[in-house]
């Protein structure tokens, strides 16, 4: 897998935001990513050293439409956690 097609989306939540007080952010990734996949991704597009990252599935919602019950499609989760002394400022505000 592509290095660009890895990392689909950074996630800009509430939880993400307190997260970020802390080094880790978290970002919407493919779901075939693998640990060492994401690491190198965001280690490569952010110029940063990732010590850790956590990798986990979000289910899909099930919603109704009328009498049918649709279920979104489930989607992956990474929580990366930056060594010392380093910040993406992709997230930081103007």
């Amino acid at each position: 897998m592509h290095l660009y097609e890895v990392l689909r989306r950074p996630l800009i939540t509430e939880k993400a935001t307190l997260l970020k007080e802390e080094d880790r952010y978290a970002f919407e990734v493919a779901t075939r990513a693998t640990k060492g996949q994401i690491r190198e991704a965001v280690e490569r597009a952010f110029k940063v050293e990732v010590r850790k990252v956590n990798v986990m599935t979000m289910p899909g919602k099930t919603r109704r439409y009328g009498r049918r019950q649709v279920t979104s499609s489930r989607w992956k989760k990474a929580i990366v956690t930056l060594a010392p002394g380093h910040k993406i400022t992709f997230f930081e505000g103007v």
